[in-house]
């Protein structure tokens, strides 16, 4: 599950540790705003960590989420092989 909470920036300042503290479960995030604008995000260094070798990953597998769907439409239209180990792939 995924909780952002958005916190103005003087807010924060205050409850900077308490937020810090609470970023570091999975999942949460802080969206710390100026005058109503979205200005930082606060997540926690695994957070962080994962979604750029998320972006890494696409970005060096360009057409992997079409991969994906069509492989997706293959299991589900049952339009695929089956191998019994890697060696039979290879």
């Amino acid at each position: 599950m995924i909780t952002k909470t958005t916190v103005p920036i003087s807010k924060a300042r205050n409850n900077l540790f308490k937020i810090a503290q609470k970023a570091q479960m999975p999942g949460v995030y802080y969206t710390l705003t100026e005058s109503g604008k979205p200005t930082v995000v606060i997540l926690s260094a695994d957070e962080f960590d994962s979604m750029q070798e998320t972006l890494e990953t696409m970005s060096d597998l360009p057409d992997l989420e079409e991969d994906i769907r069509e492989t997706e439409k293959d299991i589900q239209s049952g339009a695929y092989k089956k191998y019994r180990s890697l060696e039979d792939v290879v």
